[in-house]
C-alpha cells in the first residue's frame, strides 16, 4: 500500500512529505493522530504538500486489502405478511419477521439465504440499537460471482444487489481507507476561500468545472442540491444558500451550515432559520422559498402546511400547493412554470407585468414572486402593475436573533452535525436522518460506509476539508459515526457533513484527485467549496 501511495503521489507531481505513522496503540503525540478506523496497528501512511501559502494537502491511507472480506447479495425485503406495513416497499432492513419470511421462500426455492440482525451506534440524539434485519444470500470472493447470483436472484422473481461486506462498517475491518484533508490556515493565507454555484442556481455543474472557472487552487464539492427534476430544479440548494453575503436559498429549519469567509478566518458550524416578506401598500405577506420551485421542499424542514411533515427530512421532497416564492436573477435565464400567477419585478422593485400561468424570463436586474394556490389571490391584490414591492429575506440564528453575513460571507448547508467544541456530537435524528418506519434508509445512508466530505474547523482556527473515498474495494468509506470520529482525530473542534455518495469530489490544479464514485465519473453538483490563489 505505501508502494501505490509513493506512485500515485509521483504521478500528481504535488507530494513532498510521506510519513508512516506509529500503531495506534503506541504511547506517544504521534499516535494520536492515527485514523480510528480498524484494528489497532494497522498501517497508515500521509504525504503532505503545500498547494499555496497557507495551504495544505494532505493525502491519508490506512489498512490494506482484507482477506476477510467478501461479496454478498443483499436481498429487498417486500412488506410481507407478517411486516407492520404489508404494503411498503422493498428495502433492504426491516422486521425480524419479515427477514425470516424472505429467508424461507429463498431456501424454498434453492438459495442460501441468511438473516443478519444489524445494530447501530448511539449517537447524540439517536438511542441506537437494533436498527433491523437484513437478508443476505452466498459468500464470494468476487464481484463477478455476487452479480450471476443477482442475477440468478432476479430470475427468480426477487430483487437484491451485490454489496462488499467492507461497507457494513464492522470495527475489524482492516481497510483499506483513502482520505484527502485540505488545510487553510488563516495565519498565512492569503487567498479566498469561497463557494460557488456556477453561471445559475438552477443547473448543475462538476467541481471540477467550478473550480477551473475560478482559477482555484483546490476544490471540494459542497452542500446538498436537487437532482431529481421531480424534486425541484436539478442543481438548487437543498437548503441553506448564502453566497457573497446574499441568501439564494432558505434554510432547512435549524439544520446544520458551514460558515466561511474569504479571509479564511471564522469558519464555523452554525444553525439557521429564516424569514421573508413582501410588502406593498401597507400590505405585508409571508415568503415560503427563494429561488426554488413552488411546492417543493427538498429535504423538508419548511414549515406549517408542508406534507408530510414540516420538520427537517434528509432526501425527502415535502410539497406545499399554497406558496409564495421569491426568485432573484441567480436562479437563472427562466423563472419554474406552472399554474398560478408571477409578479415581475424591475430592478427598481416594480411591478412590470403578473403573469399567468407563471414561469418566464426575469427583466434585466429584475427579479419576482410566485404565488400558487390559496396565496394566489393575496399576490394579485397586492402586487398590481407599477406598484412598489419591498422584498426582505432574514437569516436569524438558533436564538432567533438576525444574522446580517458580510460579501465576503458564503453559508453552505450540510448535516448532521458531527463535532462540537473537541466532542463527538452526532446529530442524525434531529436533522432528518431518522426515518419513521423506514430503518433501511438510516441502515443505508447513515450506517453504513460511503464516500464523504467533511468539513469544519480546528482549535487553531483552521479550515479543514475533507473528503474519503468509498464504494468501492479499494476504499471503504466511511460511516456517519466514523466521519465523526475522523474529524474529531484530525483535530477540528467543530465538524460537518457535507454531501457526499457520487459526490464527494477533491481538486488541485484543475484535477479531481480523489475517487469518485458514480460509475459516469465525475458528479455534477450544486455547489462546491473553492481554495483561490492571492488576490493581485
Amino acid at each position: 500500500m505505501k508502494k501505490r501511495l509513493c506512485a500515485t503521489a509521483a504521478a500528481l507531481g504535488i507530494f513532498t512529505t510521506l510519513t508512516a505513522l506509529p500503531p495506534a496503540a503506541e504511547a506517544s503525540p504521534q499516535a494520536r493522530q492515527v485514523l480510528p478506523l480498524g484494528p489497532a496497528g494497522l498501517a497508515e501512511t500521509r504525504a503532505t504538500t503545500t498547494l499555496q501559502p497557507g495551504v495544505t494537502l494532505t493525502r491519508i491511507v490506512r489498512g490494506d486489502d482484507d482477506p476477510s472480506l467478501r461479496w454478498t447479495v443483499e436481498v429487498s425485503i417486500p412488506g410481507g405478511d407478517t411486516s407492520p406495513d404489508p404494503d411498503a416497499p422493498p428495502t433492504a432492513l426491516k422486521d425480524r419477521a419479515s427477514a425470516d419470511e424472505l429467508a424461507a421462500a429463498l431456501t424454498r426455492d434453492g438459495f442460501a439465504a441468511r438473516v443478519e440482525g444489524v445494530t447501530t451506534p448511539r449517537t447524540a440524539d439517536y438511542t441506537g440499537g437494533t436498527l433491523g434485519w437484513r437478508v443476505r444470500i452466498g459468500t464470494f470472493t468476487s464481484q463477478s460471482a455476487a452479480t450471476a447470483e443477482r442475477t440468478r436472484l432476479i430470475a427468480a422473481g426477487y430483487t437484491g444487489s451485490a454489496v462488499f461486506t467492507g461497507w457494513d462498517g464492522e470495527a475489524t475491518d482492516r481497510g483499506p481507507w483513502h482520505i484527502d484533508v485540505l488545510t487553510i490556515d488563516p495565519r498565512t493565507f492569503r487567498g479566498a476561500l469561497d463557494a460557488s454555484y456556477g453561471p445559475d442556481l438552477e443547473n448543475r455543474e462538476t467541481t471540477s468545472r467550478l473550480s477551473h472557472a475560478a482559477g482555484a487552487t483546490a476544490a471540494v464539492n459542497a452542500g446538498f442540491f436537487v437532482l431529481d427534476p421531480k424534486a425541484g430544479a436539478p442543481g438548487d440548494p437543498a437548503g441553506v444558500g448564502v453566497y457573497d453575503g446574499r441568501l439564494l436559498s432558505e434554510p432547512v429549519n435549524g439544520r446544520p451550515a458551514l460558515v466561511l469567509h474569504d479571509n479564511g478566518r471564522g469558519t464555523a458550524v452554525a444553525r439557521y432559520t429564516w424569514r421573508g416578506r413582501i410588502k406593498a401598500r401597507g400590505t405585508t405577506l409571508t415568503l415560503d422559498g427563494v429561488n426554488r420551485v413552488p411546492g417543493l421542499i427538498r429535504n423538508c424542514g419548511g414549515g406549517e402546511g408542508d406534507q408530510p411533515t414540516p420538520l427537517p427530512l434528509h432526501d425527502v421532497t415535502c410539497t406545499n400547493p399554497n406558496e409564495l416564492v421569491a426568485f432573484t436573477p441567480e436562479y437563472g435565464r427562466q423563472t419554474p412554470s406552472g399554474d398560478g400567477v408571477e409578479a415581475v419585478l424591475d430592478a427598481h422593485d416594480r411591478v412590470v407585468e403578473l403573469r399567468t400561468p407563471r414561469g418566464g424570463p426575469l427583466p434585466k436586474g429584475g427579479s419576482s414572486i410566485q404565488a400558487t394556490g390559496s396565496r394566489v389571490t393575496a399576490l394579485k391584490t397586492l402586487a398590481r402593475p407599477g406598484t412598489h414591492v419591498d422584498v426582505t429575506t432574514t437569516l436569524l440564528d438558533d436564538r432567533g436573533r438576525r444574522v446580517s453575513p458580510s460579501p465576503g460571507t458564503d453559508i453552505v448547508n450540510a448535516g448532521p452535525e458531527l463535532v462540537r467544541d473537541g466532542r463527538l456530537h452526532v446529530t442524525p435524528a434531529t436533522d432528518g436522518m431518522v426515518h419513521p418506519g423506514d430503518p433501511g434508509w438510516y441502515y443505508g445512508w447513515v450506517h453504513k460506509r460511503n464516500p464523504r466530505t467533511l468539513a469544519g474547523v480546528d482549535s487553531a482556527g483552521r479550515t479543514v476539508l475533507i473528503t474519503a473515498d468509498g464504494r468501492s474495494t479499494e476504499a471503504l468509506g466511511l460511516s456517519i459515526t466514523e466521519s465523526a470520529k475522523v474529524a474529531k482525530s484530525l483535530g477540528l473542534r467543530d465538524a460537518v457533513n457535507l454531501d457526499g455518495g457520487g459526490s464527494t469530489t477533491m481538486v488541485t490544479a484543475d484535477k479531481v484527485i480523489n475517487a469518485p464514485s458514480d460509475a459516469t465519473g465525475e458528479r455534477p453538483v450544486g455547489d462546491a467549496l473553492l481554495i483561490r490563489p492571492r488576490r493581485h
